[in-house]
C-alpha cells in the first residue's frame, strides 16, 4: 500500500471512514515495513497535496493511493476520473480502488516499475502525487521510483510528496543525482501527526533526459 509516510493518521477521517481505517490496519499487518499509518489522509492534507493540480494539467498518476483519500481530492479539483492512474501495490486495496473509481486506471504494481509501464499509452502526465513511504525505503528504491515517475511526467510537471519528517524525504544526494530540486509547500498541523508537503521538480540546469536519470 505504500503508506508509511504517505497517508497520515487523522482522527476525523478515521471516525468518518471506520471501514477504511480497518483496511489500513489489515494492510499494515500484511506488510509492516511499508505501512505505518492506520487511517486515510486528512482532508486538509489531501487539499494541500492537490492544491496546484487542475483539470487542465492532463493525466495524473497517484502512487500509493490506499483507500483513495487523496484520489477524492483530485476529483474535487476537477481532474476527470478517467485521467487518473492509481498505482497500488497491495492487491486487496487495488480491488477496492477499482470498485470506488471504476473509470480510473488501477495498476496493482510496485511504483518502481513506472520506468517499464506506461499508464497512459504515451500521453505524459501533468503531475504525480505520492503517498509512498520514502523514509522507510532504500536509496535504490527511491531512485527507481523517482526516475520512473519523471519519465512519465511532461517537462514542467511536478511530483508531490508528504512526510512526517522535518526535512524533505528524498535525500539531497538523490535529488542532485537525478537533477531534481525540492521545495516545501507547507505544513498541515491539523494532521495527526503533522505533515509537510513537498513539491519536487526538474532542476532548470538539467535537461529532461538528465532528470530521468538516463
Amino acid at each position: 500500500m505504500d503508506l508509511a509516510h504517505g497517508n497520515g493518521v487523522n482522527r476525523i477521517s478515521a471516525l468518518k471512514f471506520p471501514a477504511d481505517a480497518l483496511v489500513f490496519l489489515r494492510a499494515g499487518l500484511r506488510d509492516p515495513r511499508r505501512v505505518s499509518a492506520v487511517a486515510p489522509s486528512g482532508r486538509a492534507l489531501a487539499r494541500l497535496m492537490t492544491s496546484e493540480i487542475v483539470a487542465g494539467n492532463g493525466p495524473v498518476i497517484e502512487l500509493g493511493p490506499g483507500t483513495g483519500a487523496i484520489t477524492r481530492a483530485l476529483l474535487d479539483r476537477g481532474v476527470p476520473e478517467r485521467h487518473l492512474a492509481l498505482i497500488e501495490l497491495d492487491p486487496q486495496l487495488a480491488v477496492m480502488l477499482r470498485s470506488r473509481f471504476p473509470a480510473a486506471r488501477v495498476l496493482a504494481i510496485d511504483a518502481g516499475r513506472l520506468r517499464r509501464v506506461d499508464p497512459f499509452d504515451g500521453c505524459a502526465a501533468g503531475a504525480v502525487v505520492s503517498g509512498l513511504p520514502l523514509l522507510s525505503l532504500r536509496d535504490r528504491e527511491i531512485m527507481s521510483i523517482l526516475s520512473g515517475a519523471f519519465r512519465r511526467l511532461r517537462y514542467g510537471g511536478a511530483f508531490y510528496q508528504f512526510t512526517y519528517g522535518l526535512r524533505c524525504p528524498v535525500p539531497r544526494r538523490i535529488l542532485k543525482r537525478l537533477g531534481l530540486r525540492a521545495q516545501r509547500m507547507g505544513w498541515v498541523v491539523s494532521n495527526i501527526p503533522p505533515a509537510a508537503v513537498y513539491r519536487i521538480e526538474r532542476s532548470v540546469r538539467r535537461s529532461a533526459a538528465g532528470a530521468h536519470g538516463d
